[in-house]
């Protein structure tokens, strides 16, 4: 069978892109301080000396404060949001909407450095809290784009019945639609959770005097001796974010089926 130009050139894309993690285990598990082959041999030593190593600990602690605290309030914000879009009609919907995905589309740069000067402005000096309320209005777009898919397929009815029988609005809610999204609600709550541990550049920016792993790690680069233990930690980092990743998909499509909706291929 003849291949296409166009898968031809998905393959090659693919290797361009995903050459460099393949290669990060291989050189995490070198017993070498130089990134360059050929390999010297096998050692655990480098995963070892994550141990032994306070600031990276401090840094770790301050990123899942942020991604737990990101993942929740985005979540949140994206399941009233995505609610209003999918069950209500009022003017500028479609404007508002595209005015709240708009961080999908922004350079990160130039959101980071508008909030860093707005906060000045504002008198808040930059600090985790700083970077929670970053991060949230950059993983909005994506909470909104997955729980809108699990609440286009809620039929109207199920809600209208549970309000004729006596139940409130407000228990309707609790009771009927809720446990129907819980997935969706589920791979909201483990993207924006990747999204937030693995973001440089607003954390850059707004991070302050208590920086997040991935700004430590932008640090550690300017010490050659320590590149090996930077490619541990990311080995660790991109397998976390695999499993999570697969693991909010299965939760995306179990939504998907539950509102009787087809396989759309992706998050977005």
């Amino acid at each position: 069978m003849k291949r296409s130009p166009l898968a031809l050139f998905a393959g090659l894309y693919l290797i361009f892109l995903y050459a460099p993690i393949i290669l990060l285990p291989l050189f995490a598990f070198n017993d070498g301080t130089i990134i360059a082959f050929p390999l010297r041999g096998f050692t655990l030593g480098w995963f070892a000396d994550l141990a032994n190593t306070p600031a990276l600990h401090e840094a770790t602690l301050n990123s899942l404060i942020i991604a737990c605290s990101v993942a929740v309030l985005a979540t949140c914000l994206g399941l009233f949001a995505a609610r209003a879009v999918t069950r209500y009609k009022f003017p500028l919907k479609g404007g508002i909407l595209g005015f709240i995905m708009l961080p999908l589309v922004l350079p990160e740069v130039i959101v980071a450095i508008s909030l860093l000067v707005v906060l000045m402005q504002l008198g808040i000096n930059a600090s985790i809290f700083t970077i929670i309320l970053g991060h949230t209005l950059l993983c909005m777009p994506f909470a909104i784009a997955i729980l809108q898919g699990s609440f286009a397929g809620l039929d109207v009815s199920l809600e209208e019945a549970a309000v004729d029988l006596g139940e409130t609005r407000a228990g309707a809610f609790r009771l009927v639609i809720l446990p129907i999204v819980t997935p969706g609600i589920i791979a909201s709550l483990l993207i924006c959770f990747i999204i937030s541990l693995d973001e440089f550049i607003i954390a850059f920016f707004l991070s302050g005097n208590e920086p997040t792993l991935p700004v430590y790690l932008w640090g550690q680069l300017r010490f050659p001796a320590r590149l090996p233990v930077v490619m541990a930690l990311g080995t660790i980092l991109v397998t976390l974010s695999i499993v999570l990743l697969i693991v909010a998909d299965i939760f995306r499509r179990r939504g998907l089926r539950r509102t009787g909706q087809s396989e759309t291929g992706g998050f977005l």
